[in-house]
């Protein structure tokens, strides 16, 4: 089942006042947690972040908290969307994989960024509210799937960026492959409680580069491969 959203992103947040509230996010948590690329705030404070969660958590949509969303997943912190997009590097010219709608807000950030998004959902619900949200803010270079794609999207393949939203307890080497080269990709790898947000480049048609970024911790995706277990 494909969605196609249509429109261009807005600037204003709508029914209230955030401006304090969205300079302090991005002061005191984005920028404290090594996140320097003006192009990166810039779209964190274009983007309304408020727009995209529930009436009941406006007053926390700023909050470094992850914001429960629904079918036991929750929607990143601020500072965690915000070292994601720092590493990956979106460029105008750029195709995008996001494995994990969510709530539609990283969605709405890498739209304003890329030349096309390609999201993700495995929970038709979760990608039914992200895609009204999306037709009020009118962004229109997004597609919205639902499926489940813990092994990458390959109906869509090749990627400039891919990104997974939830963990995974291995490298996602299928998804690797549907890379362009030059491409990059995010994902946050191991199992609680110890894991690594890790940047993947494809440098050749063969090679890749793998680097560790930080430490974090995210649930996991839904349906990730997991390591063969031994018995004995």
């Amino acid at each position: 089942m494909t969605q196609t959203v249509t429109h261009a992103v807005s600037n204003a947040a709508a029914g209230f006042n955030t401006s304090e509230a969205r300079f302090n996010m991005i002061e005191q948590q984005i920028r404290t947690w090594d996140v320097l690329d003006p192009v990166v705030l810039a779209v964190l404070d274009k983007v309304p972040r408020e727009n995209f969660v529930a009436e009941s958590q406006k007053g926390l949509a700023f909050a470094d908290i992850e914001l429960p969303i629904g079918n036991g997943h929750n929607m990143l912190s601020p500072k965690v969307e915000g070292r994601i997009l720092q590493a990956v590097g979106v460029k105008k010219t750029d195709k995008v994989l996001l494995v994990g709608t969510g709530s539609g807000y990283l969605t709405a950030l890498l739209a304003t960024l890329a030349d096309h998004v390609h999201a993700v959902e495995i929970h038709p619900d979760l990608s039914a509210t992200a895609q009204a949200r999306l037709q009020k803010q009118n962004i229109h270079n997004v597609t919205l799937h639902v499926a489940d794609a813990a092994n990458g999207y390959a109906s869509e393949a090749p990627y400039d960026v891919i990104i997974f939203t939830g963990s995974l307890p291995l490298r996602p080497l299928a998804a690797e492959k549907m890379l362009n080269v030059g491409g990059r990709l995010f994902a946050v790898i191991g199992e609680m409680p110890i894991m690594e947000a890790t940047l993947t480049q494809r440098v050749s048609a063969d090679a890749f580069r793998h680097e560790a970024i930080f430490e974090t911790c995210l649930p996991p995706l839904d349906n990730a491969p997991q390591a063969a277990k031994f018995e004995f």
